[in-house]
């Protein structure tokens, strides 16, 4: 017998019958006439050279192979169905592997929020998430070692046209300073959010800052932010990470330019400050390889691009969702 002529519905039939017991029962609840039905389990007898059932005028009962056999069948049917469910599940992206990385700055807003509803709706989705800047993050997804990442823009000219880009999120900087700091402006945690602080009243304290050979844009938001003040920063320490920033603010190693999202990271040591008047604002978007077909990538975008939809229309100010690294 060839194995490849063993049909999965002949086994279906099989099942039906032994477990009903009866080929009039059997045919009804497989939805079709009994003469097919009958046929086919003679069919299958015939390929496997054995009898499956003995018939008498007033009864079916399973034969000893039959009765051994019933069990393996019904496993190898749950194994068909597993593996149609399966493939079901990695055609409609709600199965599979995303690898994502992110910057330091999205781990206390975007990131919890979109991971929130993403897993929640692909539970069966193998996520890995790994911390890395913008421009590593471009290497690494346009050489395919990463899917997909959150990223400061602008992306390194030199992989723009492997990339696509969709803004996701503008939330404001604010400042971070040490409790010193606040307690010499009369700013409690609570007025400090309220009435906020000019950027001029803590010129001369030490900026701690993102590395620019790392973070480009970033760095140069927050100096460009000092230069329309009329002012130039006086360089302090230099981290890559959100939290060692912060506690070098918390050490009184200097002040630090956060967004906003950062005052969930509650340090003791530091004040949060709103900045009077127009203060600099970050965006923060995701970026993948473009032409990337995976059933998985697209519902991961899609539940961004719905994150964007529901940030804007709450007033979180988010630019308007799109694609292609050209317009930035």
């Amino acid at each position: 017998m060839d194995a490849r002529n063993l049909e999965i519905r002949l086994l279906r039939y099989f099942v039906a019958v032994a477990e009903e017991l009866h080929f009039g029962r059997a045919a009804a609840r497989l939805a079709i006439t009994q003469p097919p039905l009958s046929q086919a389990i003679q069919s299958l007898e015939s390929m496997l050279g054995v009898e499956l059932f003995i018939r008498t005028r007033r009864s079916v009962r399973l034969s000893v192979v039959g009765k051994d056999l019933l069990p393996e069948v019904q496993r190898l049917l749950g194994s068909a169905d597993a593996l149609r469910t399966l493939a079901q599940s990695l055609a409609r992206g709600e199965a599979g592997s995303l690898s994502l990385a992110f910057v330091s700055t999205a781990d206390y807003g975007i990131l919890p929020d979109v991971l929130g509803e993403y897993t929640s709706r692909c539970p069966g989705v193998r996520l890995t998430l790994t911390e890395a800047t913008s421009d590593l993050q471009a290497e690494e997804i346009a050489a395919g070692r990463v899917d997909a990442g959150f990223v400061i823009p602008p992306l390194p000219a030199r992989h723009r046209a492997a990339l696509s880009y969709m803004p996701v999120v503008r939330e404001p900087l604010i400042l971070a300073v040490p409790e010193t700091v606040a307690s010499r402006l009369g700013l409690a945690p609570v007025s400090a959010r309220k009435v906020g602080v000019s950027l001029h009243d803590v010129a001369d304290e030490p900026l701690v800052i993102f590395p620019r050979q790392l973070a480009p844009g970033f760095h140069d938001t927050i100096v460009d932010y000092y230069a329309a003040l009329g002012l130039a920063p006086r360089m302090g320490q230099q981290a890559i990470q959100m939290q060692t920033i912060v506690s070098l603010v918390s050490a009184g190693m200097g002040i630090a330019l956060v967004p906003d999202s950062l005052r969930n990271l509650r340090r003791t040591g530091v004040v949060y400050c709103s900045l009077r008047g127009a203060g600099p604002q970050l965006d923060t978007g995701l970026a993948w390889r473009t032409g990337d077909a995976s059933p998985v990538l697209r519902g991961f975008i899609g539940v961004v691009r719905h994150h964007a939809v529901c940030a804007s229309r709450s007033r979180v100010k988010a630019p308007p969702t799109g694609r292609g690294i050209a317009s930035l």
